[in-house]
């Protein structure tokens, strides 16, 4: 079962059904379904609408809450909330306004019962502190000293501790071996 609402009928009021509603032409207040809401191109619907589907392609301002979806058409223009666990919005469609696709943790929360629902929360740590950043260096207030690399004073920047001096490269046949201190005993 279906019910049309023609290009030239404009209906002023709250609408309830349990039936899938086409409209064509206008509607003001307050739209309740059970089943599918379909706006088509011509349609104006500004009204706040509660239904299982809908289905925009034409005008709708207000909000938009559905149990199932919602899909806005390519013609489709939308001012206002959308509510719904499924939101579909093609490329080409007009829409301002905010989107509530609920919260999938809670629904699932929902079912558990409250001991196991506290048991599966993760506790999350503090990230440990970084290390406070350094202040940057600026062309011209270097001096190389040796290896190190001293900031000039007179910029107003503190100078950097030296760095100790690197240590040798080992030979490529010794780099990846441990060393070993052997001690040898002789006789005396």
């Amino acid at each position: 079962m279906s019910t049309v609402i023609g290009d030239s009928i404009l209906i002023s009021g709250n609408l309830e059904g349990d039936e899938d509603l086409t409209i064509r032409g206008r509607v003001e207040g307050s739209i309740r379904l059970t089943r599918t809401l379909i706006v088509e191109a011509s349609g104006i619907v500004k009204a706040d609408v509660t239904v299982k589907d809908a289905v925009i392609s034409g005008v709708v301002v207000g909000n938009v809450t559905a149990s199932d979806s919602v899909q806005l058409t390519a013609e489709g223009r939308m001012v206002g909330d959308i509510s719904a666990p499924r939101v579909i919005i093609v490329d080409g469609a007009s829409f301002r306004g905010r989107v509530d696709m609920g919260d999938l943790e809670s629904d699932r929360a929902s079912a558990e019962r409250p001991a196991q629902k506290a048991a599966a929360r993760p506790v999350q740590k503090a990230p440990p502190p970084r290390p406070p950043a350094r202040p940057p260096v600026r062309d011209g207030d270097e001096r190389r000293i040796g290896q190190n690399v001293a900031v000039n004073q007179s910029a107003g920047a503190p100078a950097r501790p030296p760095s100790p001096p690197a240590a040798p490269p080992l030979p490529p046949i010794l780099a990846g071996a441990k060393r070993r201190v052997l001690v040898k005993k002789g006789k005396r």
